[in-house]
């Protein structure tokens, strides 16, 4: 069993004929994703990869039964690229897409609301289950399958985690972006991990700015059973810098790594200072 997605996701590529569009869809077509079909406007009938090219969503699910998404269209695209996919009624979308608007990125989530379509993103790398599926940009060969699952804001730090979890491997491994408004977030990950009898271990990848990961520390504090392992991205980052990061907004003392590892404290979390530490805590928890 895995979260979100396993061997028996059905998936379209958004944008398959464009450069990155193609190569990610061969890519997760050989780990052993069910990569079933590709949608580009106006290129319906092409075949990518030996993957079909449809016209619209609406025809590639009528077609191949699809029932996820993985969109791969420039920012200015991928509003739309989401809209077509929620009134299709797929049940997961990733959105790769980074640089879109955040009140458009809202407009999506109100459209999505209460419709059965999950999305994860935007500006995220996606959702691995080790052995099983991925749908993303993450690479697949640093991933092992296992029982701990990982949750993270951040981009790279999500595999460097990962790769700290030596013999026990992960279940699954999702990440969500760092974007101030994003679909799935810290707390339906916990959600869905505390309720999969594969995943034994949580690992939670924050980073500073905003407030979500103490949101997370107070729902895993009243409703997560199994261990959770917290890190905090930017615990170096110097006082009085905006950093780069869209979410990386610290504003009226809020935000800041330290309170976002008081909280995890506070809540029971295993704190981590650096990743390698996380091998040990694992051995000596499970």
């Amino acid at each position: 069993m895995s979260i979100l997605v396993d061997k028996e996701t059905r998936v379209i590529v958004q944008g398959i004929t464009g450069r990155d569009g193609a190569f990610h869809a061969r890519a997760m077509k050989e780990y052993g994703t069910g990569i079933v079909g590709g949608v580009t406007p106006g290129k319906g009938g092409q075949v990518v990869g030996g993957i079909p090219v449809f016209d619209s969503v609406a025809e590639a699910v009528r077609e191949t039964g699809a029932d996820a998404s993985i969109i791969f269209v420039p920012a200015v695209f991928a509003t739309d690229a989401l809209y077509e996919a929620i009134a299709a009624d797929l049940g997961l979308v990733v959105c790769v897409a980074e640089g879109m608007p955040t009140l458009d990125v809202v407009r999506v989530l109100g459209y999505a609301r209460g419709r059965r379509t999950r999305i994860l993103g935007p500006n995220c790398p996606g959702v691995i289950s080790p052995g099983k599926a991925e749908l993303g940009i993450m690479p697949a060969a640093s991933f092992r399958p296992g029982c701990v699952g990982v949750v993270s804001r951040s981009g790279t730090l999500t595999y460097e985690l990962a790769s700290h979890t030596g013999e026990f491997g992960q279940s699954t491994v999702v990440g969500i972006g760092g974007d101030p408004v994003i679909g799935t977030n810290f707390i339906d990950c916990l959600a869905m991990f505390e309720r999969d009898p594969e995943t034994r271990a949580i690992v939670l990848v924050g980073e500073i700015g905003g407030t979500d990961e103490e949101r997370a520390a107070e729902f895993v504090k009243a409703n997560v059973t199994k261990p959770v392992f917290g890190f905090i991205a930017g615990q170096t980052a110097p006082p009085g810098k905006r950093m780069g990061h869209a979410g990386a907004i610290i504003s009226g003392g809020s935000g800041t790594a330290e309170e976002k590892v008081r909280a995890f404290a506070a809540a029971g979390i295993d704190v981590l200072h650096e990743p390698g530490e996380l091998t040990d805590r694992l051995k000596a928890r499970l």
